[in-house]
């Protein structure tokens, strides 16, 4: 039996695993992401999400040692801008004023560390992301819930911003922050099975 690790606190990605009938754990990676972005200075949305993802696998993994880890990072990729956590209700006003009615590419970082062998794969997937036409009323209200403020380009497929998501253009996981595919494809590269992972 693996003993894996998600190196995330997210409840979407710990939802999406234990929907997907995986047996994992969770611990929290700690990690200063802006004053890593700061000192990196990764050059586009894909290199930012996996220099993340492998930060979190990297923290856990330098202690969970007999463990398979996957760090993860999304950011929204939006007319030139990488966009991650609002934090702040003005900060996700401001972005959904401006995403109405758009599309914009939502990038998930991963990076999977098999600790008794110490081999290790980075994979990005990215989606397209097709956004409603919002009022400013439902903007406020959406907002004022509080769900976008610590989520990647301020909205959720998942929750309660899974209304506002017209269409989207590729893998639905990766827009949830994980991409089950993606961490097949991720464990087979490491000679593992994918479904050693099931409960």
């Amino acid at each position: 039996m693996i003993d894996f690790i998600l190196a995330s606190t997210s409840p979407a990605r710990k939802k999406l695993l234990l929907e997907a009938g995986i047996k994992f754990r969770t611990l929290a990676p700690g990690v200063d992401e802006d004053e890593m972005v700061a000192i990196e200075r990764p050059k586009g949305p894909e290199e930012l999400t996996i220099l993340l993802a492998k930060a979190k696998a990297q923290a856990i993994s330098t202690a969970e040692v007999n463990s398979l880890v996957l760090g993860c990072d999304s950011a929204l990729f939006f007319e030139g801008e990488i966009l991650g956590k609002p934090l702040t209700h003005d900060v996700a006003t401001a972005r959904w004023k401006k995403m109405r009615g758009k599309s914009g590419v939502l990038y998930s970082g991963h990076h999977l560390i098999h600790g008794p062998t110490g081999a290790e794969v980075s994979l990005a997937a990215a989606t397209e992301v097709h956004f409603a036409t919002l009022s400013d009323q439902q903007i406020d209200q959406y907002v004022a819930t509080g769900e976008p403020l610590q989520v990647a380009g301020a909205f959720t497929i998942d929750g309660l911003g899974g209304a506002f998501v017209e269409k989207i253009s590729g893998d639905y996981h990766t827009v949830v922050g994980l991409s089950l595919v993606g961490l097949r494809k991720m464990m087979a590269d490491l000679g593992l099975d994918y479904l050693s992972l099931w409960r």
